[in-house]
């Protein structure tokens, strides 16, 4: 809704729940930007995969100026955690690709197990392999209604991202 009141032309939101597809859907028409809102029930991996997926001699349009990537934990264990991090890797890949020069791709993470350093690295990774140059122009963490123990790291939960497509 954010990006709506802004002044985005338009805003796809996309979502596996349809609850939370419903609830976006009537929050669009109480706050007078519907109009220039669509919502999407389905699953985001494979959303990606298809409007990345290309012939071997073609390439990738980008089209969007602005992504965000706000996804579930992919991982609840340490075990977990490479293939959470093929997962991240996987989704900036194709959000990346989908983004024009000059776009920003907003992103976040809210696996305690996956620290701040780790979630970039994945994210650098990933513009390397799109070959795209990133230019970090934010960093975000949770709200101070949540505090940080530094003895604790678990409580360091939120992570994020606001990148530039520099190239």
């Amino acid at each position: 809704m954010h990006a709506a009141k802004g002044g985005a032309s338009h805003v796809h939101a996309l979502d596996q729940s349809a609850d939370a597809i419903a609830a976006a859907t009537r929050n669009a028409s109480a706050n007078n930007v519907g109009d220039r809102c669509s919502f999407e029930t389905v699953n985001v991996f494979d959303w990606l995969k298809a409007r990345t997926a290309v012939k071997p001699h073609e390439r990738v349009i980008p089209r969007f100026d602005l992504i965000i990537l706000d996804p579930p934990s992919f991982t609840r264990t340490r075990a977990n955690i490479p293939d959470a991090l093929r997962g991240y890797k996987e989704i900036h890949l194709r959000a990346i690709k989908l983004l024009r020069p000059g776009g920003t791709l907003a992103t976040f993470c809210c696996s305690h197990h996956v620290d701040a350093v780790t979630f970039q690295k994945v994210i650098l990774d990933a513009a390397f392999d799109a070959r795209r140059i990133l230019r970090r122009v934010s960093t975000f963490s949770q709200s101070p209604d949540h505090p940080i123990l530094p003895s604790i790291p678990e409580t360091e939960y939120l992570k994020g991202f606001a990148f530039e497509i520099a190239r």
